[in-house]
């Protein structure tokens, strides 16, 4: 413990309760991080930060203006910004021919130009360029960016996106000590695939394909993530599948 003391994160996508992003922050705080969590759900957010004892506030990740106040914010109530991290997602599936121009526009507000925003607004807090002091940002992709599944192309399509947008800001940002990366979860047991896990024997099906023979977790998701943006780590611009 403590490989992330003094470290300030902002983790977004945390206002479902016992989600990926709740799992990292309660293992950042372990590390002994500053965190402040951020979502759409101000209820969730607030219950979730008196229990943990973190900060908070409330972010639409489709409006640009919101994004602009986390930084804002966030940068306020820790005093800096050092680690930033995009838990968000829609797991829309649905038939390629069946989805909606309005689903296509939600999808990529959500997963494309929010995240690009959600970015922009971090480094501009963390560049040494600004007064930072460098960092490292997290994106949370997918399996399903680089293999093919029915029913996701809409999904797929934007975490794919996204993902060559954090290779971009890592070859760009390199020199103000900036690291940006990746990490694309398999299968997970988390409460935005809770209706896949009620599908009698999908979980099961996937088994045979896990070499270490289990179904991966949040807290897998959040170990990677500690390494990701401890000191100890010299890796930018990657996908950790």
């Amino acid at each position: 413990m403590g490989r992330l003391q003094g470290k300030r994160a902002v983790i977004l996508g945390a206002s479902s309760e016992d989600n990926m992003g709740q799992h990292i922050a309660r293992r950042f705080l372990a590390e002994g991080a500053s965190v402040l969590v951020s979502g759409r759900k101000a209820d969730v957010l607030k219950a979730f930060a008196e229990k943990e004892k973190c900060a908070w506030t409330a972010c639409d990740l489709t409006d640009e203006a919101s994004v602009n106040a986390l930084a804002e914010d966030a940068a306020r109530q820790l005093g800096g910004i050092d680690i930033a991290i995009n838990a968000t997602g829609w797991g829309l599936l649905k038939p390629f021919l069946e989805t909606t121009h309005d689903e296509l526009m939600a999808m990529t507000a959500l997963q494309y130009v929010g995240p690009f925003h959600f970015f922009q607004a971090m480094i501009r807090k963390m560049a040494k360029s600004a007064g930072g002091r460098g960092g490292s940002i997290i994106q949370i992709s997918s399996a399903t960016a680089k293999i093919m599944l029915n029913d996701h192309a809409a999904y797929m399509g934007t975490k794919a996106g996204i993902d060559h947008v954090i290779r971009c800001v890592a070859n760009e940002f390199g020199a103000e000590g900036i690291r940006a990366n990746s990490i694309s979860p398999g299968l997970t047991d988390t409460p935005m695939n809770a209706e896949a896990k009620q599908v009698p024997g999908l979980f099961d099906a996937f088994l045979p394909g896990y070499p270490l023979g289990r179904i991966g977790t949040s807290d897998d998701v959040a170990a990677a993530a500690v390494w990701l943006c401890s000191d100890e780590c010299f890796m930018t611009g990657e996908n950790l599948q």
